[in-house]
């Protein structure tokens, strides 16, 4: 069936001319039909075209296409790919981050592309203005829907279809390469028999041989590294010599590149006949690489591939090896989900990869299956072949599951409470009876009627009751005499921020205090849950020791070592010990102080709210203490901060006092200088005005009198603080555009009295500003 024949109007949206035999088979349920939709179809077999199809039919009838994407790498490749549906005047558009959000372009997009993680949040926040859009979409497609089965992520995914399912009831087309048990997605997703399509193996263009290479584990992890990677050549160097290639999966991207070098050495030792050095035109094209170390590789065959390299240079990379002037690949997962770049000889060198959250994990089985998939080279191989090279220890497990396959399992259970309290908190749930029906949405409860043992089907409905009593004792959720439920302030804010109860529970505590200090922030994020599986090398002990030397605290392995990255990161000098966890840990860290911040302003104020938020600013930007404040400034990083600072310009006012002439002697270009004094000025600048204040007062008298205090400058939230002898007397929070005023009364008490006015901002990394007067008592 010709492509022009299908779908006149979308065909230029295709790569191709002709529907292949699955593709065909498929076709008209997904075009005329209006059920959900199952597929499963091995990889490489064209699955892609089902997806597109899918997004064809939403857009001839003037819907919105939602495309779930199972990582982020590969929702910038669809938006690349998909610019042929641009040039059909179809607007696609990738949902990133929280800041890069554009809520006019989402709200107008024809196709969007999230993942399961940005989807979550997304639907998390539907009633507001920002995240409305995603209540607008007509049909969800479900990329690699087996994630379902992924820790961690499997259970984000299956709340996040469930939910919208309950939003907005869109349609689902749910794709995979492997679902052993198609029949429990299909009836999760209430797919009808007719639309669930389960292509066996007789589907894949080429035969796959798969079998497990073994390796004796030793002591040393980085010597089993190269036993494996030994395993590995050892088994594509066959395939080569025969004008073959290979793709070997490593697990990171450091190994990636470690990997291809050594294999370089190995290949000259080997004399294994490859690389393109002869062709001259290849040889000047690879010059144009940005990575030095690819650039010196893939003369050779060699090279490497993963989401961290630049854009351009994957993309040749890709190119190449379609064309086999590339014979040996090292690459991490990113190829075994999106791109299509088969291998007659596909081997999986590493089962486990260090998560620097979780520690060191198994490769999810289904992961390993996927990888597989891509042995075979349509059109060039009969028989494609995959290997995992595994320790003995693992070997019949393995081998079992590529006997096997592996069945689906829900992960919801994992985070059951978490769940339910976000569902609660958008009000998707308001009492008892809409508790089971939630239940029975989620493919939890599809499995356990598949599996009743197993998952306890007949404590199922108790379980989830015991779940909710326990929200409701631990504070997350309160109930009424008529059985409805609703989350209290700490569920909500739980739920936003996607954080774990016990993190919760603690930021709560934190709260309570009466005193809040750098060092108790620190400690409350370092000990989150969200950290309880990091874990500190042996290696990483010393320089975990050396930058808490001084530090009082309690925490021990993993969280310790998450403070000292903490701790390190606020001054800009983490140690190169602890440098290949460190980022992923600040990121997550940050999210959490931006829960914390919000916890501390709805619960203890201005104050607390306004040192987290000079923590956060140090730990994003790693400066000083004396420093922070001037990256409330726009265009001052880091580096402009500390040269400010250096200069004795600490503040905001200081730095629009100084002018655009001391800040060029500092060392800042003269245009940078401009800009920098301007956005300066538009940050609030404080002044106090005690007005008629008396500087004595008799001895048993009282007055009230008014304080005025001022902005000459922006505009901002400020909490306005007021004490006597370090005793409060006023609190006030308002947003400061000119003035307020604050009542103040006088009394002639035993002693002389020392008045404070404090403004602090809650959302801006500037330091409190104080102002102070003293009242004689007579």
């Amino acid at each position: 069936m010709k492509v022009a024949e299908a779908v006149p109007d979308f065909a230029d949206a295709f790569g191709f001319e002709e529907f292949n035999r699955m593709q065909r088979e498929a076709l008209p349920v997904i075009l005329e039909g209006d059920d959900n939709v199952v597929a499963s179809a091995p990889t490489a077999s064209g699955k892609t075209a089902l997806a597109e199809l899918a997004i064809c039919r939403t857009l001839r009838d003037d819907g919105t296409a939602l495309f779930i994407a199972p990582m982020r790498a590969l929702t910038n490749e669809k938006e690349a790919e998909w610019d042929r549906f641009e040039e059909l005047g179809y607007s696609v558009y990738v949902v990133t981050g929280e800041r890069d959000l554009n809520p006019r372009r989402a709200e107008r997009a024809d196709i969007l592309v999230m993942t399961p993680e940005k989807t979550d949040s997304a639907t998390r926040k539907h009633d507001s203005p920002r995240y409305s859009f995603i209540t607008g979409v007509d049909s969800v497609i479900v990329d690699e829907v087996h994630l379902l089965d992924s820790d961690g992520r499997g259970g984000v995914l299956e709340a996040t279809i469930s939910r919208l399912r309950r939003l907005c009831d869109p349609r689902i087309v749910a794709l995979s390469a492997t679902m052993p048990n198609i029949e429990d997605v299909a009836g999760w997703l209430d797919a009808p028999p007719e639309a669930t399509f389960e292509f066996g193996d007789d589907y894949r263009p080429v035969d796959l041989h798969s079998d497990v290479r073994t390796y004796s584990h030793g002591d040393n992890a980085f010597a089993d590294k190269y036993r494996r990677l030994y395993a590995a050549l050892d088994i594509a160097e066959p395939h080569i010599r025969e004008d073959g290639q290979a793709l070997v999966f490593v697990s990171s991207r450091q190994d990636a590149v470690r990997a291809a070098a050594k294999a370089r050495d190995e290949i000259a030792e080997r004399d294994i006949p490859m690389g393109a050095r002869g062709d001259y035109d290849f040889h000047n094209d690879a010059k144009e690489l940005s990575n030095d170390k690819l650039r010196k590789g893939v003369p050779d065959g060699v090279a490497f591939h993963h989401a961290g390299l630049a854009k351009e240079d994957r993309n040749r990379v890709e190119q190449w090896f379609k064309e086999g002037k590339i014979q040996l690949l090292f690459s991490t997962s990113t190829l075994a989900w999106g791109v299509n770049l088969p291998a007659r000889c596909v081997v999986i060198r590493d089962t486990k990869y260090h998560d620097p959250l979780e520690g060191e994990i198994d490769i999810s089985p289904l992961d390993i299956l996927q990888m597989l998939g891509r042995a075979g080279r349509p059109g060039y191989d009969d028989v494609g072949y995959g290997w995992v090279v595994c320790d003995h220890a693992d070997a019949d497990k393995y081998r079992r599951l590529l006997r096997e396959g592996k069945e689906i399992e829900s992960r919801l259970a994992e985070d059951l409470d978490a769940h339910l309290n976000a569902e609660i908190a958008m009000g998707t749930i308001q009492d008892l009876d809409d508790v089971m029906a939630w239940l029975e949405t989620t493919f939890y409860y599809q499995r356990a009627q598949s599996k009743p043992t197993e998952y306890g089907l007949d404590g199922l409905r108790e379980r989830v009751r015991s779940t909710l009593e326990t929200l409701v004792d631990r504070g997350f959720v309160e109930t009424d005499d008529d059985l409805g439920v609703e989350a209290t302030a700490i569920g909500t804010l739980t739920s936003k921020y996607y954080l774990r109860l016990g993190t919760a529970t603690r930021f709560a505590t934190l709260a309570d205090r009466e005193r809040i200090s750098v060092d108790d922030v620190l400690e409350t994020v370092a000990s989150a849950d969200e950290f309880d599986s990091v874990s500190a090398r042996q290696a990483e002990t010393d320089a975990v020791d050396e930058v808490l030397r001084g530090t009082s605290t309690d925490l021990e392995d993993g969280h310790r070592k998450v403070l000292a990255i903490l701790h390190a990161g606020m001054e800009g000098q983490t140690p190169a010990e602890l440098r290949s966890d460190a980022w992923v840990i600040r990121q997550n860290a940050l999210r959490l102080l931006a829960a914390l911040h919000e916890f501390l302003g709805r619960f203890a104020g201005p104050r607390a709210a306004n040192l987290v938020k000079r923590i956060e600013a140090r730990l994003e930007n790693g400066v000083s203490r004396e420093a922070v404040a001037l990256t409330a400034i726009d265009g001052v990083g880091a580096g402009r901060a500390e040269t400010l600072a250096q200069a004795g310009l600490t503040t905001p006012g200081e730095v629009v006092d100084a002018g655009v002439g001391e800040l060029t002697r500092a060392g800042i270009t003269a245009g940078v200088a401009e800009r920098i004094v301007e956005s300066a000025r538009e940050l609030p600048r404080i002044t106090v005005d005690w007005g008629a204040f008396p500087e004595s007062i008799a001895r048993g008298d009282n007055e009230m009198r008014e304080i005025t205090v001022n902005t000459t400058a922006g505009s901002a939230t400020v909490g306005v603080r007021v004490t006597v002898n370090g005793v409060e007397m006023n609190e006030k929070r308002c947003y400061l555009s000119d003035t307020t005023t604050v009542p103040v009364g006088v009394f002639g008490a035993a002693e002389d009295l020392e008045f404070t006015v404090e403004v602090t901002f809650p959302d801006l990394p500037l330091p409190p500003v104080r102002a102070s007067r003293s009242v004689v008592v007579d």
